[in-house]
């Protein structure tokens, strides 16, 4: 879609939720392929990642930083208008995991509840359809509950969390901005090729394979992701949206307080940020010790790093998402007044 703007809707608050469990990319791996590992940690920045217990689910992260959200807004459960889940984890095929987090959170019958399916790209994407509902008058709160759970101990990239964000009404809010884009030409850069209807999972998919003799063991079922393509899509296509937003609001980088991207790894993130030629103390990260997560790597940088700033005065923040799709958006926000509880480990 070309460059918008909303008016009318006020970023209201925003929690974050991370497992307790912590999982190093440095020592929880085979011994054989630690001096690999470590010279991979050196080049992707990601150190420590948090990895969901057996039994949670991104819903429950989502449900945790949720309720420790409603409880600092002091938002009445049936004042909530609509619920919307974005997330590539849903806790079921079907149902809708948003229904039943309607539910789980105690909502009212009358709260409009969907999901929808995006992953690195998806919070200005999340605030953007959310916002778009509240600006035509239709909704006054509404919750996005954005995020994945993705980790396992072989690959050093992801790791896992939920987030939760609080839009409302606000006649006299300042315009939201954004920037969103999609190039479905690239979708076999970051694709989970089985399970769906295109190719059903069949016993071949489940019997684990390696190509080399200290190559991890795979499934047919794994993800699959094309790094230099990722690579590629992302240093060459977020930039040029980057600067595209920023001349459309009308501001400068200099009046813009923070820019908080996707974090992907720090090859990409870096080159993302001298080609913008942004100061590191604008740019945060929490690469090292939360690594990828995806959907939510966005509102977990934001908690873990300036959510104490953010809540503390009034800033400006770009926020970028990019990745699997290939899709990438970019939101200019002036946050003022909103609530930051931190980051919620559960």
């Amino acid at each position: 879609m070309p460059t918008s703007t909303l008016r009318n809707v006020r970023f209201a608050g925003m929690a974050a939720c991370v497992p307790k469990r912590v999982v190093s990319n440095l020592t929880d791996c085979r011994p054989e392929i630690r001096d690999e590992r470590a010279r991979l940690v050196r080049n992707i920045g990601i150190e420590t990642r948090r990895m969901a217990q057996e039994w949670q689910c991104f819903s429950d992260l989502a449900f945790d930083a949720a309720n420790v959200l409603l409880d600092r807004l002091q938002w009445k459960r049936e004042e909530v208008d609509a619920l919307i889940v974005v997330t590539q984890s849903p806790d079921y095929p079907i149902p809708a995991t948003a229904i039943i987090m309607q539910d789980r959170l105690g909502l009212s019958h009358a709260t409009v509840a969907f999901d929808v399916n995006l992953g690195c790209s998806a919070y200005p994407f999340a605030i953007n359809l959310l916002g778009s509902m509240i600006s035509a008058g239709g909704v006054k709160k509404g919750l996005l509950l954005v995020g994945d759970c993705s980790a396992n101990l072989e690959d050093p990239i992801f790791s896992d969390a939920g987030s939760a964000t609080a839009l409302e009404f606000d006649a006299d809010a300042a315009p939201m901005h954004f920037d969103l884009n999609s190039d479905g030409s690239g979708y076999k850069a970051i694709i989970l090729p089985v399970g769906g209807q295109r190719e059903p999972i069949g016993i071949q998919h489940l019997v684990p394979y390696r190509e080399h003799e200290h190559d991890r063991w795979r499934k047919g079922t794994d993800l699959q992701l094309d790094g230099p393509a990722v690579l590629s899509f992302s240093t060459q296509r977020v930039p040029p949206a980057v600067e595209k937003l920023i001349d459309y609001a009308g501001v400068s980088k200099d009046e813009i307080d923070y820019f908080v991207f996707h974090q992907a790894n720090r090859m990409i993130n870096e080159t993302i940020r001298k080609k913008l030629g942004l100061p590191v103390e604008k740019v945060p990260s929490t690469l090292l010790d939360f690594g990828n997560t995806s959907g939510a790597s966005l509102p977990v940088t934001m908690a873990a790093r300036i959510g104490q700033s953010l809540e503390a005065a009034g800033k400006r923040v770009l926020l970028c998402g990019f990745g699997i799709g290939l899709s990438w958006g970019t939101c200019l926000l002036e946050i003022e007044g909103a609530v930051f509880p931190g980051l919620v480990e559960s």
